[in-house]
């Protein structure tokens, strides 16, 4: 699990740095600062959580069944979170009307919330020395 837990955070990481610059080079001339801004918010926390990742993948003291948890909660919070925010923030360039996905966004940062949680939660429950 861990290996695909480290592929997975290298991914997020990649992808949040192709969309960043694409955001500020190609994205400027067509989006109003404000949108930008939510574009960046998007990648911020992408890239805030492919860290989280590559973190969590190479951690000794979490449990395989910890790790696998966090890591779907993260993915899939990501997904919802950040995705649901590149679309908001493009919303004017297209002609499909992406609001409809607003609810998604609190989904998806309850999601990697609640993948810090166990992470927590797990790291509450090591024995002391």
């Amino acid at each position: 699990m861990s290996r695909s837990i480290l592929i997975a955070g290298g991914f997020l990481g990649v992808i949040a740095i192709i969309l960043g610059a694409f955001a500020a080079h190609g994205l400027k001339p067509y989006l109003s600062v404000e949108s930008l801004q939510t574009f960046e918010t998007g990648v911020k926390y992408q890239m805030y959580h492919a860290l989280f990742l590559l973190l969590l993948g190479s951690l000794p003291l979490a449990s395989e069944k910890v790790k696998k948890i966090c890591f779907y909660l993260t993915i899939t919070g990501v997904i919802f979170f950040s995705g649901s925010i590149y679309l908001l923030a493009t919303n004017s360039m297209t002609s499909f009307d992406f609001r409809l996905f607003g609810p998604i966004t609190p989904i998806g940062g309850t999601l990697m919330i609640a993948a810090w949680i166990m992470l927590l939660i797990n790291f509450f429950k090591l024995k002391k020395k």
